[in-house]
């Protein structure tokens, strides 16, 4: 099975939220090995990779009609009906690859980035996606990228546009901790690396935060 049909088949096809329970569950236990990291919010969460999608979408809205910050009114269920196919997790990214592929391989990325998902954490993560009820190459599609190195420029390099480049952002601030001076070194390096402008970070951090509480 390539690797396209995998992932459609892997997150249920991703295209509303509810959907894509594996994905909650794979990025819940590496969120969980991580003290005291805690979800709040809207309830989008991470049940479903398309959440990533209509936060950006909205962030980017914001920042075009110039809007502040401050002013980002919070993601609906309804507005992934409304979201511009260009932020969806189900197109191509940059490399061909489907884009849910792009974000859950940057999520990963950015909870391992501070070294504190260690050996033993690792280990307690392969056991809670033991428990998903994954097929075997699903499983090993998982295992595979949780135990990668996984790199900013990996992460650079699949963006398709700067609508991609604003997810893939979004995406990993949403498991990482901004207090953390090494989280936000990794943070600031990454929209450095991904060529967002300083107002837009802004509009996607508002986001997240509303996300996270």
């Amino acid at each position: 099975m390539d690797a396209e049909k995998l992932m459609k088949k892997f997150l249920g096809g991703s295209s509303g939220f509810g959907k894509g329970a594996a994905t909650g569950g794979i990025l819940g236990a590496v969120l969980g090995s991580k003290k005291g990291r805690k979800m709040a919010g809207s309830g989008i969460k991470y049940a479903g990779l398309a959440a990533a999608g209509v936060m950006a979408w909205k962030a980017y809205q914001s920042w075009q009609q110039g809007k502040q910050p401050e002013q980002a009114a919070p993601v609906q269920q309804d507005d992934v009906k409304q979201m511009d196919p260009r932020f969806s997790p189900t197109a191509p990214a940059a490399g061909g690859e489907p884009f849910q592929l792009s974000l859950m391989r940057a999520m990963i990325g950015a909870a391992k980035a501070d070294g504190h998902v260690d050996a033993t954490e690792q280990q307690r993560i392969f056991e809670q996606v033991e428990q998903l009820g994954l097929a075997a190459d699903e499983k090993a599609l998982v295992f595979d990228m949780l135990s990668a190195e996984i790199s900013i420029n990996d992460i650079v390099a699949s963006a398709k546009g700067p609508e991609q480049a604003a997810e893939l952002y979004l995406a990993s601030r949403l498991v990482m901790d901004p207090d953390e001076a090494s989280e936000r070194v990794w943070l600031e390096a990454l929209a450095h690396r991904l060529q967002l402008p300083g107002d837009l970070v802004a509009h996607l951090e508002q986001q997240a935060k509303q996300e996270l509480g």
